[in-house]
């Protein structure tokens, strides 16, 4: 069962709605993304990518250019470790283009899923010792691999770590010791030590910083900076990172800049999903695009959708654009599969009554292992770990709630891990068979989870009667876009509403189009998308509904008018 919330966050919204020339409401609604004082507000509405924080506060960051220019100069050979999924794919890319735009004598390597798992392991140090490779480049990984960089360093080889990912650490009697790999460089806005102001970088963003300091020293004008902006949004989005600060003037930028983007492979990925002529939103990119680009990592290769993004014409783009859009629907088919499997596992083994869900499917293809976590933990609302049975072992992802840090417990159950890794809402994981079943019992001692935390909260931004609408309004909420983790959209309510002219439409029977009537006569047209049958008859039971919902403007058949759609029901 839901519990709905009001956000009570106070300001003075009549004050900032007259400095700012926009209506309370969406005053009221920046004061409840964390948005406070008037420089952060005007950042907010009108902060452009010339504002961003200079590349040289990251910590690391003039030796990694130094040892680079040389390396550069020297024709030294370069070569990029990255990762298979979207912000692997296009940090990859940044580093790539960006070095070879400065002459550098650099190839990449992104490892096999299957054959060689996430980030560096030991037989890739191997292989760029044999291939004679002078320095090495991470992006979207390293900061774990301290053990593999030494290697590295034995062998003569420079290294570079650029990464987002949490610092390892282990808690000793002298209290927290942090574990950095022994790399000539390492560039990671979350350690301590590093002065800069934004600790939740996404890992093609940090690459990006990178190549903008090389830019900026071997001064390459601003704007081919700059047009890595949209795929550095298309990763921040991709990586589920929070669009805050800077990481939202990235992504609200970037999507400006994407529908006219020089990349063909992003133009034609963007066609090849029948999105070209209209505005691209960051529901396209998490929803849409992204997921074919992650595609090939998660069935195939992603050097695939690396070579997508490296293309330099239309045709051999859209021939692979077309390619990533079909990988994309098999991954779809698999995911439902695996998905139903999950819950029927869930369902018949007693795991219901476990407070962090660890899913156990052999035969699951490893690389859903995440998609599927985030599809259980949606209809648990737990944290979910999905193992699935590799050729080394058991291997998997997991997903977490907002109040479970998901790579601090799985600190606490390392005794039964071969590898891990992540965020507090995202981990990968890997582990021996005989421990799946200790490590479910662990991480569920360990857990301090209560009822209350375990209860999805609906955040209600304004309880606000359908009386207020106006087109205006709906119209000026798009100056909060773009919307995702940490600026979602504004989410309004009302109670006692009566619903007329009930329809339900759509193949699947998903969608159900009403008005609804308020205690003073007002009416607006909604929609509900879901399970329309069930809501139908919610309805019928009690004659009146509250809903929360936001508002929009419907256009069909060239008429336009505001309606509001439905979130949740009671």
């Amino acid at each position: 069962m839901e519990k709905w919330v009001v956000a009570a966050k106070r300001a003075d919204f009549q004050k900032i709605s007259r400095e700012f020339g926009i209506d309370p409401v969406t005053a009221r609604l920046i004061r409840n993304r964390d948005v406070v004082g008037e420089e952060n507000i005007r950042a907010y509405l009108y902060g452009t990518l010339e504002e961003l924080p200079s590349p040289w506060l990251l910590k690391d960051m003039e030796k990694a250019v130094e040892i680079l220019s040389e390396k550069i100069s020297s024709r030294a050979k370069i070569r990029i470790i990255g990762d298979y999924d979207i912000d692997g794919v296009s940090s990859t890319y940044i580093l790539l283009r960006g070095l070879k735009r400065l002459g550098a004598k650099a190839d990449t390597y992104i490892p096999d899923r299957i054959k060689d798992g996430y980030g560096m392991h030991r037989q890739l140090i191997e292989q760029a010792a044999e291939d004679q490779v002078d320095t090495i480049v991470t992006c979207d990984n390293g900061i774990a691999a301290s053990e593999e960089i030494a290697q590295a360093k034995k062998l003569g080889m420079t290294v570079i770590v650029t990464d987002h990912h949490e610092i390892p650490y282990i808690d000793t009697v002298e209290g927290r010791k942090w574990i950095l790999p022994p790399a000539d460089a390492v560039i990671n806005p979350k350690q301590a030590s590093c002065r800069y102001p934004n600790k939740n970088l996404c890992g093609a963003a940090v690459a990006w910083k990178l190549i903008w300091a090389l830019y900026e020293k071997h001064q390459i004008p601003k704007e081919e900076i700059l047009e890595f902006s949209e795929v550095a949004a298309f990763a921040t989005v991709g990586d589920v990172m929070d669009l805050q600060g800077e990481n939202r003037i990235i992504v609200k930028e970037g999507l400006k800049r994407l529908p006219n983007t020089r990349n063909f492979g992003l133009r034609a990925l963007i066609s090849a999903n029948g999105l070209e002529g209209g505005k691209i939103t960051a529901y396209h990119v998490g929803f849409v695009l992204g997921p074919c680009i992650n595609a090939s990592g998660r069935l195939d290769t992603a050097s695939r959708s690396l070579k997508l993004l490296c293309d330099e014409d239309m045709d051999s783009a859209a021939k692979d654009a077309g390619d990533l859009l079909a990988l994309n629907q098999s991954r779809k088919a698999m995911t439902e599969k695996g998905r139903e499997e999950a819950v029927r596992v869930i369902e018949e083994t007693g795991l219901k009554k476990d407070r962090v869900l660890v899913v156990y499917l052999p035969d699951c293809h490893e690389s859903l292992a995440g998609i599927i976590a985030g599809r259980i933990r949606e209809k648990y609302y737990k944290p979910v770990f999905v193992l699935t049975k590799g050729e080394k072992g058991v291997k998997g992802s997991g997903r977490s709630i907002e109040t479970y840090s998901m790579y601090d417990e799985l600190v606490k159950c390392r005794e039964f891990l071969e590898q891990f890794g992540g965020h507090p809402m995202a981990a990968g994981l890997s582990l021996k068979e005989e421990n799946v079943e200790p490590f479910r019992k662990r991480i569920n001692d360990c857990c301090t989870l209560t009822e209350e935390e375990l209860t999805p909260k609906v955040l209600i931004d304004v309880p606000m009667p359908i009386s207020y609408l106006t087109r205006k309004l709906t119209e000026e909420l798009s100056v909060l876009e773009p919307f995702g983790k940490g600026n979602t959209k504004p989410l309004f309510a009302q109670k006692g509403l009566r619903v007329l002219d009930l329809r339900i439409l759509g193949k699947n029977q998903n969608v159900a189009k009403m008005k609804l009537l308020d205690p003073q006569g007002c009416s607006v047209d909604a929609v509900y998308f879901g399970q329309a049958e069930e809501f139908a008859g919610y309805v019928k039971s009690r004659g009146q509904i509250s809903v929360t919902y936001y508002p929009e403007i419907n256009t069909y058949q060239g008429r336009e008018n505001l309606q509001i759609v439905i979130r949740n029901y009671c």
